[in-house]
């Protein structure tokens, strides 16, 4: 009796082990699949973003600049949005020069809140939208700036996107691309308002991208790690570390194959390791004994 219920009982672990190694080597070869397909398919086979519109709807400087410069030279045309007259001026002057394309500017500050959107809307009327690059980034601020984050970050996402969505509703086709940041794949402490935003614009893209895709909409949240910026101090770029040309590069390949992404294969290659490292830990100790300090 004895023998027949360990042999029963190991049958029945035996079973269950099988089961779990199949279903994770399936998980992982998946994975494999997926981020071949991602990352080094798209590099091949190219979605001809043409086929959304003939204007690009995005920023001058950082990410924004490099993802204008990378859709131009693909043959679009280009809607520049700074709060800068001059870097405005000066950055559609370098487009139209270097890669042949029509520009048009609009000066505005995203962290001034509702009052602007209006105004945006009309501006865009009578241009054909049809890829909106949503990449307003504020992360280093003083107590007094927050509502300028949080305007910036995440209020700037859902009214741009009213912006040009009718427009992509009545044509039956668009793309938004909407720039978050692996800083919101855990709480952040001392980066707490600008991870907390970053988790609103990916999970705000996936939701939005469910609803209106059967519109012809598609909507990608895209979320780099560290990129050789302004905003970043100019970082040396480095194997795991892109410059803003290349990042843009890579992650407009993606456009067509996935609408979550990390936006090359080398920041996806550090999600696993940077969401089971210490280092949220590390900071939220930093923050107690900061504030124990003060």
């Amino acid at each position: 009796m004895s023998f027949k219920k360990c042999s029963w009982y190991s049958l029945l672990l035996c079973s269950i082990g099988s089961v779990m190694v199949v279903y994770y080597l399936l998980r992982w070869s998946w994975q494999c699949w997926h981020g071949f397909k991602v990352y080094v398919l798209s590099e091949i086979w190219q979605t001809n973003l043409r086929t959304y519109g003939q204007w690009l709807y995005g920023a001058t400087s950082g990410i924004g600049r490099a993802y204008a410069e990378e859709l131009a030279k693909r043959g679009l045309d280009i809607v520049l949005i700074s709060r800068s007259e001059d870097k405005l001026r000066r950055v559609a002057k370098e487009i139209e020069s270097r890669y042949k394309r029509q520009t048009y500017v609009i000066q505005t500050d995203f962290t001034e809140g509702h009052s602007i959107y209006s105004a945006i809307t009309q501006q865009l009327e009578g241009l054909q939208i049809g890829i909106l690059v949503s990449i307003m980034l504020s992360a280093f601020f003083c107590l007094q700036r927050i509502t300028q984050v949080i305007n910036c970050n995440t209020l700037s996402v859902t009214q741009v996107r009213l912006s040009v969505w009718l427009v992509f509703a009545v044509r039956g086709k668009g793309l938004i691309i909407n720039i978050s940041s692996e800083a919101a794949s855990q709480p952040q402490p001392m980066l707490s308002v600008y991870s907390a935003t970053k988790i609103f614009v990916t999970y705000f893209s996936r939701c939005v991208h469910a609803e209106y895709r059967s519109k012809g909409i598609t909507v990608q949240c895209v979320a780099p790690f560290m990129v050789s910026t302004n905003m970043t101090h100019n970082v040396p770029v480095n194997p795991l570390v892109k410059s803003a040309a290349s990042f843009a590069r890579d992650a407009l390949n993606t456009v067509g194959y996935t609408t979550y992404t990390g936006g090359c294969l080398t920041h996806a290659l550090q999600v696993t390791p940077h969401t089971r490292s210490i280092e949220p830990q590390l900071r939220e100790r930093m923050a107690e004994t900061r504030n124990k300090q003060d």
